[in-house]
């Protein structure tokens, strides 16, 4: 008889998140709170998440779907527009829930179309978060038409944010979901003040992925998937322990009709596995005892709030992803979640809690 394998890791931070708001809440709340003990909620609904009185509304309407009995800290983002005002800045700061802001150039992705059009109009708020020491969340991608879809990220970090960075010495930067060589080599490089989030499925597929079989929907993301060689840098900085990489998944839930249709929405959801499909990427090039820091500590120390303490098991253990999961529309009408990985397998499975007790062992730092 063989042992099965399992892996201890903290309920710990994701950083990166997308919940929508009303009747969808209840479909995919659960999702997370089974995975995670904080998340970085994103502010991208209709209307945008634009001032704090909006973000702790939001916050009590996440908490609401809340399974009874679990607990769960949603950690607020304001929606950064042309014109939010750097009084709005400090309330969020003294407010205590507010983790940043985040900037989508506008029409970017989903629900970004009330983004910034001109940089120049945000520098007042940008001083005001250097200032109040609020971290600025960064969707990076011009949205220039003629700049090519694939080149967009590498585009934004070279004319637009490096010279914001070199504007604003004190701001504290995430780069959001970075997918390429070149970001990852950016952060690196660019101390202490910036920091990444990466996805399970830039570490698990490359751009071939959206053409496998015929054009996959569900695939479609933003930034869209990239070379593998990219995937590839991605997975190499993971395993590193590089503590300025952290989880985020940038789950993004949308009904099956918005996926499978003349023009599908962008985004992939992983919520429903999350922790197995990092636990499947890592243990691919051999990295499986980066998972718990990457997971439940790099993230926590770069934004300065305590590591989460409980513990979930992990076990290597193949099961099927449903075909479909429920899922309400925000105004309540019925439709299908199509997760990642749906109809298929996955190779770890999340089988349980165990107490809050010792620290996680540390993976080191580079």
């Amino acid at each position: 008889m063989t042992n099965t394998l399992r892996i201890e890791v903290p309920r710990g931070d994701d950083s990166h998140l997308h919940l929508r708001d009303g009747a969808t809440l209840a479909s995919v709340v659960p999702h997370t709170v089974a995975q995670f003990a904080r998340a970085v909620v994103m502010p991208n609904l209709r209307p945008p998440v634009t001032t704090t009185a909006m973000a702790l509304a939001y916050r009590e309407r996440i908490l609401a779907a809340v399974p009874p009995g679990q607990s769960f800290e949603p950690r607020m983002t304001l929606y950064l527009t042309d014109n939010t005002p750097p009084r709005e800045i400090e309330a969020a700061a003294r407010s205590g829930q507010v983790a940043g802001v985040k900037w989508y150039p506008a029409g970017a992705t989903t629900n970004s179309d009330s983004g910034v059009t001109d940089v120049a109009r945000i520098q007042p708020a940008l001083a005001a978060m250097a200032e109040c020491g609020l971290p600025l969340l960064v969707h990076a991608e011009v949205t220039d038409p003629g700049i090519d879809v694939f080149d967009r990220e590498a585009t934004f970090i070279q004319e637009v944010l490096r010279p914001e960075l070199a504007r604003h010495p004190a701001l504290r930067v995430v780069v959001e979901h970075v997918t390429t060589a070149d970001s990852v080599d950016f952060v690196r490089e660019a101390g202490e003040r910036v920091a990444a989030t990466i996805t399970a499925h830039h570490l698990l597929l490359n751009r071939n992925a959206l053409f496998q079989g015929g054009l996959r929907p569900h695939h479609y993301c933003l930034p869209v998937l990239k070379r593998e060689r990219h995937r590839r840098a991605l997975l190499d900085v993971v395993a590193s322990g590089h503590p300025r990489f952290f989880l985020g998944t940038d789950s993004a839930p949308h009904a099956r009709t918005a996926k499978e249709s003349a023009c599908g929405c962008a985004g992939i959801y992983t919520a429903h596995a999350a922790l197995e499909f990092y636990a499947e990427a890592l243990e691919s090039v051999g990295a499986l005892a980066r998972l718990p820091e990457f997971a439940g500590g790099f993230a926590a120390d770069w934004y300065r709030i305590p590591r989460a303490t409980e513990r979930l098991v992990l076990e290597r253990a193949i099961w099927a992803v449903p075909a479909v999961y429920p899922f309400l529309e925000e105004d309540g009408r019925p439709d299908e979640l199509v997760a990642l990985r749906a109809g298929a397998t996955c190779a770890w499975r999340l089988v349980g809690s165990v107490p809050a007790g010792a620290a996680i062992p540390s993976a080191g730092r580079p």
